[in-house]
């Protein structure tokens, strides 16, 4: 009988950047906090090697400040920065989309319909309040989303497309934590994919221009009513 194929290990540093990358964007550091490199190998289990790489990378992305003399920080919630990365946004997610759009295929839209049907599903048992954002609703929001821009041609435009995403779910979860009125994400989810769907695709990059723009708006509110709070 013949052995089955091993399957190659994930190298440390990849593990190590995965598992750090994921607790920066779901909030489980502060904004502003200080990464310690012998907090984090009693944290995570990891030798310092394949954690400072990590935290290189992670600087690379923008989600954490590099300070030869302070070691690493969680980078800030900022309106800059967030205002960086809508503008990033738009640039290159809704060329990708109108991209997408004009060549995706059968196979393509199949694609969409599965994964809205994902997301509807588990939106469906949000209930009407402000709800916190779970780890499986944010990845099958994230699924749907590059499943929209899957048929552009670009596979560098549509890794960054799917960086500029990640980087811009600090920010979701940061006016998901601070919200008081429910932003109805499902509606505009089906009205996105129907537009996409039907080939219409002007109204579809309207449509998700204004989808984007309302993660800026929604942060923007969040942060001005801390702000009202610590005056």
């Amino acid at each position: 009988m013949e052995a089955s194929p091993s399957i190659p290990a994930i190298p440390l540093s990849e593990q190590a950047f995965a598992s750090l990358r994921r607790d920066v964007l779901f909030g489980e550091f502060k904004p502003g906090a200080k990464l310690k490199i012998d907090e984090l190998q009693t944290s995570y289990g990891f030798s310092s090697s394949p954690l400072r790489e990590a935290l290189n990378r992670l600087s690379q992305e923008g989600l954490v400040k590099a300070d030869e003399r302070r070691g690493f920080r969680v980078a800030a919630i900022s309106r800059a920065d967030l205002a960086d990365i809508t503008h990033m946004r738009l640039l290159l997610d809704v060329q990708a989309l109108r991209a997408s759009v004009q060549q995706g295929d059968a196979a393509w839209e199949a694609g969409i319909v599965a994964a809205s049907h994902l997301l509807e599903k588990i939106e469906s048992q949000l209930g009407d309040g402000p709800a916190l954002l779970g780890d499986e609703w944010s990845r099958l929001h994230r699924d749907f989303h590059l499943s929209l821009l899957a048929a552009c041609p670009s596979q560098r435009q549509l890794a960054m497309c799917a960086s500029l995403f990640d980087q811009a779910e600090r920010y979701r979860r940061f006016s998901a934590r601070h919200r008081v009125i429910v932003r109805n994400k499902n509606k505009e989810h089906r009205r996105l994919m129907n537009a996409v769907l039907k080939r219409d695709v002007d109204t579809a990059c309207m449509l998700l221009t204004d989808h984007i723009h309302g993660t800026q708006r929604n942060v923007e509110a969040a942060l001005k009513r801390l702000e009202a709070a610590a005056a």
